[in-house]
C-alpha cells in the first residue's frame, strides 16, 4: 500500500495511525542519504543535489512507492552513478587525467555497500549490534561471546546466523548484491 502524503494542516510527520509521510521520510532520511551520496561522489555539493533530486522524484511518485526508504537509496545510487558517468565523459583526457578503470567502479561499489551496511547496522537493536561487534570487531568465538553476554553458545550462533541472513536480505533489497556493490 502506498504511503500517504501529509494530510493534516499542522504539517506533522505522521498522517494517520503511524503511517509515514513525505515530511517524516525526509526528516528521517535526509542526513543518512547525504552521507551515502557523499560516500559515492566525494563532493558535498553534488551529494546535496542528488539527495534533493531523489526527494523531488519521490514526491512525484509518492503514491506509487511502497517502500520509500529503499526506493530513495536506490534513486540516490542511480543518480550518483549517472553523475559519475557524465562527469567522466565531460572530463578532457590530458596528462593530468587517467582513463576510468573497472577498479574505480569496483571501489565505488564497495563504498556503496559499506554505506548501506553501516546504515542497516545503525538500525539494529543494541543487543544485536553488540553480538556483531563481539564476533567481527573483537573476533571472539561463540563460547567467548556467550560468556560476555550470558547467552548459550548455541544461542549466539543462532542469533548471529539470523542477523547476518537478515542483513544480507536487506542489502539485496537496497540493490547491493555483493561486497563490490
Amino acid at each position: 500500500m502506498p504511503w500517504p502524503v501529509d494530510s493534516g494542516r499542522d504539517g506533522g510527520s505522521v498522517a494517520a495511525a503511524g503511517e509515514p509521510t513525505l515530511r517524516g521520510i525526509f526528516e528521517a532520511e535526509e542526513t543518512p542519504l547525504l552521507h551515502y551520496a557523499y560516500g559515492l561522489t566525494g563532493v558535498r555539493e553534488t551529494a546535496e543535489d542528488l539527495v534533493q533530486e531523489a526527494f523531488l522524484r519521490l514526491h512525484q511518485h509518492w503514491h506509487e512507492v511502497v517502500q520509500p526508504r529503499p526506493w530513495l537509496y536506490r534513486c540516490v545510487r542511480n543518480l550518483a552513478l549517472n553523475h559519475l558517468r557524465r562527469s567522466r565523459r565531460e572530463s578532457p583526457l590530458d596528462e593530468f587525467h587517467e582513463v576510468p578503470s573497472p577498479a574505480a567502479d569496483a571501489h565505488l561499489g564497495r563504498l556503496e555497500a559499506m554505506g548501506a551496511l553501516r546504515q542497516l547496522m545503525a538500525e539494529l537493536g543494541e543487543d544485536d549490534r553488540r553480538l556483531l561487534e563481539l564476533k567481527y570487531r573483537e573476533e571472539l568465538k561463540y563460547d567467548q561471546i556467550a560468556a560476555r553476554t550470558g547467552l548459550s553458545a548455541g544461542n549466539v550462533g543462532y542469533k548471529l546466523h539470523h542477523l547476518l541472513k537478515n542483513l544480507a536480505d536487506s542489502l539485496r533489497r537496497l540493490g547491493v548484491e555483493s561486497a563490490d556493490g
